[in-house]
């Protein structure tokens, strides 16, 4: 079923569309979500051999609540929220330097919930796995994408299978396959900020309970937290650096490469590091922006972290995600199922919030890395002091305030009620 670009109605005339979507993490499923119930047949390819859910808490904030309120899951996130009571930052000696409530702490106001990406990614999965073709261990080879073909891209994927499509969409993330294959190298768009990230999965010897510790250095940072319901702890590590070679699949080298950085740091940090060598969902990578003068071409579209990435500082990439796939499914119904029209309706209304985001990682990230020890001594004197301070609702207020408007600023669109959900007949093999 699709609808009339000008009314709304269902418009039986025309078929609905095939869309190969590429990555099951969180934008992937939300877009075949919204396609489903538009009428269209989604698959998703993953290269990973199954659903991946490890990762760390994000946050759903501003647009994207409504947008998971309409996606009907938004009580389901809040029955796995992380509930976390607040944090507080540790000297070398382990000492308490201060503590912040969870309000101040992140920023949060009532509406706001944070959940595990790996919960996230479960209920997304769960919502649409009987609904939509799932293609796991495998992924996209080479894409043909001929514009004087007005009937669809023909897709070879690693594993030899060749199938038609009528549109595919990147959703694979900062190093999106996707985007290298259509539109060049990652080099092009990825842009650096200066920091590396890395986290996994640790006993909890800290004993934490909903609440996060953290412990500056000059050019680092380390926190250890454990939400609601975990035994186990995530260890986070951020530093400062220049841009390093970068092998994805390479997790020995990149365990290497955080142990290397952090030898000789104090507080619990030797031990953190050895539970690394252990961890089977460590986790390494650059803070880093993906910026593209257009995220389409032809039949081809970028959703998610692979088209803006806005790097975990922004805090705001899963909202994003999420806004963006129901932005772009909306934006298909509407025009019909004419990409053309859609994919620039969809980034003409994203690009603006984007920007937006992209540009307040581009200053936490040097929050998050603070360079010298006056400084960090000067931020552990306001952490220690702003309980006390009769302007400390102020200051939590502005603070709050500063993370909505980037939470909002992709502003809701409303789009016509999907009338069915029937969908049109998986692509079939090509010969």
């Amino acid at each position: 079923m699709t609808l009339n670009t000008t009314t709304g109605t269902p418009k039986a005339a025309k078929t609905a569309k095939t869309v190969l979507i590429s990555g099951a993490s969180v934008a992937g499923p939300a877009l075949a979500l919204w396609l489903h119930r538009y009428g269209f047949a989604p698959t998703v390819v993953e290269r990973a051999p199954e659903l991946r859910t490890g990762g760390y808490k994000v946050d759903i904030r501003g647009t994207a609540i409504e947008v998971c309120r309409r996606m009907g899951i938004l009580d389901e996130i809040r029955a796995r929220s992380t509930d976390m009571r607040g944090g507080s930052y540790v000297d070398d000696a382990g000492r308490t330097i201060g503590e912040l409530p969870a309000d101040i702490f992140g920023g949060r106001v009532e509406e706001d919930d944070e959940i595990m990406r790996g919960e996230l990614a479960r209920i997304l999965y769960d919502r649409t796995r009987d609904d939509v073709e799932y293609v796991f261990g495998d992924s996209i080879a080479a894409v043909e994408d001929d514009p004087a073909d007005a009937d669809g891209v023909t897709v070879t994927f690693e594993s030899g299978t060749v199938r038609r499509f009528d549109l595919v969409v990147g959703a694979d993330g900062l190093h999106s396959h996707t985007r290298r294959l259509v539109f060049g190298p990652e080099e092009r768009y990825k842009r650096h900020l200066g920091a590396y990230i890395s986290i996994f999965t640790a006993p909890n010897h800290l004993g934490l309970d909903r609440w996060e510790t953290y412990h500056a250095l000059p050019g680092k940072l380390v926190c250890v937290y454990s939400s609601s319901g975990e035994t186990d702890a995530k260890n986070l590590f951020v530093f400062s650096s220049p841009e390093l070679p970068h092998d994805p699949r390479d997790v020995t080298a990149q365990k290497r490469a955080l142990t290397d950085r952090f030898a000789g740091d104090g507080w619990e940090i030797p031990r953190l590091l050895g539970h690394a060598a252990e961890a089977d969902d460590f986790y390494l990578d650059s803070m880093s922006l993906v910026e593209m003068d257009s995220w389409s071409r032809g039949r081809v579209v970028l959703l998610g972290d692979a088209a803006h990435c806005a790097s975990p500082a922004s805090g705001q990439g899963t909202g994003l995600a999420l806004t963006g796939a129901y932005v772009l499914a909306g934006e298909l119904a509407r025009a019909g199922g004419d990409h053309t029209v859609a994919f620039a309706r969809y980034e003409r209304h994203m690009r603006p919030g984007v920007e937006q985001n992209q540009k307040m990682a581009e200053s936490f990230v040097k929050e998050m890395t603070v360079a010298s020890r006056w400084k960090i001594k000067l931020r552990m004197f306001m952490v220690r002091t702003l309980p006390k301070t009769p302007w400390k609702n102020l200051i939590a207020k502005k603070i709050r305030d500063d993370i909505q408007a980037a939470a909002r600023a992709v502003p809701l669109a409303d789009y016509p009620t999907p009338a069915g959900r029937g969908a049109a007949p998986r692509p079939t093999v090509a010969a």
